[in-house]
Formats: C-alpha cells, structure tokens, sequence
C-alpha cells in the first residue's frame, strides 16, 4: 500500500501527538476494531427492540426501519420531541419533530430563545452509530403519540409524553444490545454484519513491534468479544499467530463511562467464559471482566499521558477518558470517509460559492453604505467620502443594487443547497452546523487529540509519526493575507468564515495533517 494516503484515510490532529511518547495503546472493539455494515446491524437492532415495545402493547409491527433518517451528533429535545442539530455554541440550526423535518419558522419559535446544554437532562446527545436505530425509533414514537395511537398506555409516570417514551425506547435498546438473541445473530452470520478491513491487524503489528502495549476494553461480553475479534483478525494474522497475540490485556464488560471514573476491582475470565475472583496485580496475557482504567495505567507502569486510547464513542471512549484520565484519545468516524469524499468532488463548486458569497458581500456592504449615507443626509451628519450627496442618486443606486443581489442569490442558493447536504441528505456534514462548527465539532475538538475514519489508517502514520496540530484560524486572519483594498477590488485570498452562506459546510478546512 502507497503511505501516501487519500484524503478520506487521513489522520486528523486537534492537539499535537507524538507516537513516540506513546507507550501503551488501547482499543475499544465495536465500530472501532470491528466495524459492523450499518444498516444490517442497526436494522436489527432496531427490530428487536421494536418486538420488545409490541410485548407491552405498543402499536409499533408497522413500523419500520430508516437508517437515513438521522445522523450521529444530533441531540434529542425529550421536552419537544424533537431531535435537533446544534452549532458550537448550543444554538439549534436543524430540527425535526418526530420524523417531520421542522419549517424554520416553527424552528425559530420554538429555539430562539433555547440553547442545547448537555448538562441538562432535557438533552440527550447521539454521539454513536448504535443511536442510529434508537432516534429513528424514538422519532417513529413521537409521531404514534402526536396522532393519538398511543392513547391509554401508560408509562411508569402515568400517561405517556416525549420523556416517557425515550425511557420506552432507551429500555427497549439497552434488553437488544444486553439480551443475548441479537448477539447470536451477529455470531451466526458475521458476513452479513461485519466490514472486514485486510490493513487492521498490520496496523496493530506494527505498534506491538515497535514496542508499545497493545490492551483491548470493550462493554461487550468474552461470549461476543471472542469470536467477532476471531473472524476480523485471525484471518489476516501471520501464521501461526491469532488475535490473542496482539493483545497485553483483554478487558471485556469494562463498563465504560465507569471503568474510567470508579475503582471497580477486575475479574478474570477464562477461556469457557468462567468468572473467577481476582486478587493481586493484572498478568499479561490474561483476559479481565470489569476494573478501572487507574489499575490498566498501574499495570503498565505509565501515567494517563503516556496512554492512547481508541473508540467510537464521543463520550464514553473519549471524553471520560481524557477528562478524568489524561489519557491521549482518537477517535474513530466511519463516516469521514463518505463525507471527506463528496467534499473532494464538491470541490469545485465550493470554490464558486466562495466567488459567488465574496460578491454578494461586496453587493450587501455598499448597500448599508448608501443607506447609511442618506440617513446622514436626512439628519445632517457627515457625509461619506467617494458617495453623491445627491439623495436621488443614492436612491438610483440602491434600486439597481436589488435585482443585482436577487440575481446573486438565485446563483448562490443551489450550490449552497447541495454543500448542506454533504456527508448526510437530510442532517449534512457530521461536524458542521450551518456556516459553525456542530456541537459534535466542539465535544471532538474539547476531548479527541485525533480523529480518523478507521483504525487501519495507522498505517499511514507509523508508530514513530509525530502528528501537529494546524494553527488554528480565526475571523481576523483574512486581515494578515492582503493589504486592505476598495469593495471594487476584492481580495481572492480573503476567505473569512463571515462569507460564507448559512448552509455551507465549508466556511474553514477541518484540522489536518498531512
């Protein structure tokens, strides 16, 4: 393979990370190490938990399942009903009720005065793939409760409302993925579920023989553990070698947020799955159920900086972990792939729209101009330099400039249409909202040092690589690129964020290294 990679397979680095300084590594297992087909995985998921709400009598047999009704990042408003997209700031840019998306003039009313707080329980942040099935449920729910079918059941609060139905739907989701039915499924048949990836356990070979110690953490149980890390690894693995040998540390049900905040003790498994006590300190080679991340970092003999820790999860992988831990973190996003490839092929139009909103910037500051000269005519205030005094010719002027805008607008609003819907139709880019950075952007950039579309990309960056954060940007750094010119002479290397349209996804280049 060429480690030159294409843009879709690159690493991207918030905070500078030396490799070198990197002694242990540890991996989360589902969407990270294995990496399920979306919508096969989530379809089921989504089943077995709907079989669930028609046990309690819920009308929901009819119901069915749409993996591009909703994206990872959105936020679900259990006060409303709805689930919305937020920009950096908690400010709501995108929302549906239900499945319905939201006229922005129900938007407004309903969140001008309404910023997202994740501290609050009104809030719940979809920061996984396994939210894709549990929001299209919920949303499916909301519209059932809306048109008056679930009339007469009852949550465990009394009648049911928004909230309710989330506790439904969470309970529903948390017996699928818990249960062992659905898991059999996946074990049965791992070719309908799991994307193999040839480049996985090369990118792991080459950390483990440059030394570094490799420790696997997953919620998942040693039943399911065991046999998806068989079939994604042991057929790639040198001979004689299994997925075992990549491994220091095997942790399974680690139970995470909670393996990185409490003191949990370990407990070993063996091979049949039996649980016994564990006393003393962790042995290589040996697989645990439970502990805490305090005793993995004790067992390597490293502080938290000196660990890297892999997952799929904003939260309970990346968040936590670097919060409580300091531990280093990447962050796994499949779907950068997608995205980063329809940006690539956008490319061109963008650098149109870019064109097209610095004219229509040009156009709108000399008609606040010519309106604020005649208000200074009318109040008898200082006129503008380079503008007629004339109040008729200023008029003359501002008529003209309307259809001009008008003409820019109908050219602008097409490409600006087809940027928004990059990476998603309905919810566009993961870590945009509008012209902003998503609220997603703000939990990846606060938390994740590295985000990446798969493990795999490791490769590209070796286990010696030294990834540097860009300097980040700010508004006024258009100001350092040319020399102040007149509206007639726009600068072409002036590519402020505040010309760019409220839908484009690309007001400023993501982090990148490469």
């Amino acid at each position: 393979m060429t480690f030159v990679p294409a843009p879709e397979r690159r690493m991207f680095c918030n905070r500078t990370l030396n490799m070198r300084s990197i002694h242990a590594v540890g991996f989360d297992m589902d969407y990270t190490l294995v990496h399920y087909d979306v919508k096969a995985w989530e379809a089921r998921a989504y089943a077995h938990a709907q079989r669930r709400l028609a046990s309690e009598g819920l009308p929901v047999a009819a119901l069915e399942f749409d993996p591009d009704l909703f994206a990872r990042g959105l936020v679900l408003d259990l006060e409303q009903g709805n689930l919305v997209k937020a920009n950096r700031f908690g400010y709501v840019t995108q929302a549906s009720h239900g499945t319905r998306p939201l006229a922005h003039a129900a938007q407004r009313r309903t969140y001008a005065h309404v910023w997202v707080d994740l501290s609050e329980p009104r809030w719940v942040f979809l920061n996984t793939l396994f939210s894709l099935s549990e929001s299209c449920l919920y949303a499916q729910l909301v519209d059932l409760l809306d048109a008056g079918a679930l009339a007469g059941h009852n949550g465990t609060d009394g009648d049911l409302d928004y909230r309710a139905l989330y506790g439904l739907v969470g309970r529903g989701m948390d017996a699928a993925h818990l249960e062992g039915e659905l898991k059999a499924e996946i074990i049965a048949d791992p070719e309908r579920f799991v994307e193999l990836d040839r480049d996985l356990p090369r990118a792991l070979l080459d950390l483990r023989h440059a030394g570094k110690k490799l420790f696997l953490a997953t919620n998942s149980e040693w039943s399911y553990t065991a046999p998806m890390m068989r079939y994604v690894f042991d057929r790639y693995m040198p001979a004689g070698l299994d997925w075992r040998d990549l491994f220091d540390l095997v942790i399974v049900q680690a139970r995470k947020p909670a393996f990185f905040e409490g003191d949990a003790a370990f407990e070993t498994v063996d091979d049949a799955g039996t649980i016994l006590p564990h006393h003393g300190p962790l042995a290589a080679g040996r697989i645990y159920r439970g502990g805490n991340s305090r005793l993995v970092q004790q067992h390597f003999g490293v502080e938290g900086s000196d660990i890297l820790y892999v997952g799929d999860h904003a939260y309970a992988d990346v968040h936590v972990s670097s919060r409580i831990q300091r531990w280093r973190t990447v962050l796994v996003l499949r779907e950068l792939e997608r995205e980063v490839r329809e940006e690539q092929e956008f490319a061109p139009r963008q650098d149109q729209l870019n064109a097209l909103m610095k004219q229509k910037e040009l156009l709108d500051h000399e008609q606040a101009t010519l309106r604020l000269a005649l208000l200074r005519i009318d109040r008898g205030g200082k006129l503008i330099d380079g503008l007629p005094t004339d109040p008729d010719a200023l008029h003359e002027r501002l008529r003209a400039l309307r259809p001009e805008i008008d003409a820019l607008d109908r050219r602008i609003a097409p490409l600006a249409e087809a940027a928004s819907r990059i990476g998603h139709s309905r919810w566009g880019p993961l870590m945009r909202a509008g012209a902003d950075k998503s609220r997603l952007a703000r939990e990846i950039e606060g938390f994740a040092d590295v985000y990446t579309s798969r493990v795999s990309n490791f490769l590209y960056l070796s286990p010696f690589g030294y990834l540097r954060a860009v300097r980040g940007t700010l508004p006024h750094d258009a100001t350092r690129e040319a020399a102040p010119q007149s509206p007639e002479e726009p600068s072409t290397a002036d590519r402020s964020p505040a010309v760019q349209p409220p839908d484009d996804p690309a007001a400023e280049d993501p982090p990148l290294v490469w």
